[in-house]
């Protein structure tokens, strides 16, 4: 089993021909769902579809359809988000992370390093990493790839240590929870991410990127962080940015760290903002939890927003609907009582995103991961 998992993993991995463009499909058009998420497992990318946006089925029997040791820097991916762009092609963005690389957490995992983190953790802190992997494809089988070091960069970051030196982003903490969405006005992709300098406070900064998804086209800028408090810096992190646009109206979800973790929500009228936090936001989870995405259920005003209850045991996914993103309702977990939302051979997945697809697309990634 474990040669064939890796013959697969070789033969969906690039494709040198990825230039094309196809029309996307109007949602009348589309009938299936797909979710892309990671497991710590095997820090790899993991697919499961729906053809009613309730019930969901991985592909590939849940075994990896992407093996992160083949396309991260540190040998393993996290916080997979994938989104539909305007030429069709599918866009996949993941942090370039292990953050179990040096012991067996898992039982037959290899170990990729001899460190806790790539870098000292009291400089850089949890999980530190410098990179993204961006992936792009037309069929969800065939890839490109393009792994991004933001350690390279030598623009400024603008942000300085208490001594008034500029930090490099060579210094960089970290680069996690990539996500796409796309500048209507400018007519670009716009990738927004969670970083800190060193072991500073986190906070959401984003880049465009060409239309390929190999090349940044922009100097990192940010876009969202928290009220200044003491000393004239953000008072707590903020992380796990999600963005969609609903008529004339951009909705940021993003997960606060003003005490426990909470999934939070803010509204601007510019993708880039300046966002307004919304105090009666409420996802009814008391729990600390994190990684929201907001997705609509196919023929309906009704959007679903979705989280990672990295809290409970076992580990699951809470759901809220709204259809106004006035009022919001719990309506359970994955297969908890009274919960509509359901999965038929998976578990234990983390920090989820979903697109919509044709019921053909969705028909022939079931073709081609039954064989």
């Amino acid at each position: 089993m474990k040669k064939t998992f890796l013959f697969l993993a070789a033969a969906v991995l690039f494709s040198c021909n990825n230039k094309k463009t196809t029309q996307i499909p109007t949602e009348d058009e589309m009938g299936a769902y797909i979710m892309v998420y990671h497991k710590d497992a095997d820090h790899s990318l993991h697919m499961a579809l729906s053809y009613d946006s309730y019930t969901w089925t991985a592909l590939n029997d849940d075994k990896p359809i992407i093996a992160g040791d083949t396309i991260a820097m540190q040998k393993g991916i996290r916080d997979p988000h994938i989104f539909r762009g305007p030429d069709g092609g599918f866009y996949l963005a993941m942090t370039d992370l292990h953050i179990f690389a040096n012991h067996k957490k898992y039982e037959g995992t290899p170990i990729y390093r001899e460190t806790q983190w790539e870098r000292d953790g009291a400089s850089y802190g949890w999980g530190n990493n410098r990179g993204l992997v961006m992936m792009k494809s037309f069929d969800l089988i065939n890839w490109t790839r393009t792994n991004l070091n933001f350690s390279e960069l030598t623009c400024p970051t603008g942000i300085t240590d208490m001594h008034g030196n500029p930090i490099p982003w060579s210094e960089a903490g970290c680069v996690w929870a990539p996500e796409t969405v796309y500048d209507e006005e400018k007519g670009q992709l716009l990738v927004h991410f969670t970083t800190r300098m060193k072991n500073g406070t986190e906070m959401i900064y984003y880049i465009y990127m060409n239309d390929d998804f190999t090349q940044m086209l922009t100097e990192p800028k940010l876009l969202f962080e928290a009220p200044y408090g003491k000393n004239n810096v953000p008072a707590y992190t903020v992380i796990d940015s999600d963005i969609i646009k609903i008529g004339d109206t951009y909705h940021l979800f993003y997960v606060s760290h003003e005490g426990t973790a909470t999934v939070k929500h803010a509204t601007s009228q510019n993708i880039t903002g300046p966002y307004v936090m919304d105090d009666k936001y409420d996802d009814g989870e008391p729990q600390g939890h994190e990684a929201p995405n907001c997705w609509k259920r196919l023929g309906q005003d009704t959007w679903v927003v979705m989280f990672d209850n990295y809290n409970r045991h076992p580990h699951n996914f809470g759901f809220v609907e709204t259809n106004d993103f006035q009022t919001f309702r719990m309506i359970g977990y994955f297969d908890g009582e009274g919960s509509p939302m359901k999965r038929t051979n998976f578990a234990e997945q983390k920090h989820a995103a979903v697109a919509p697809l044709t019921v053909e697309e969705a028909k022939k990634l079931e073709e081609f991961w039954n064989k």
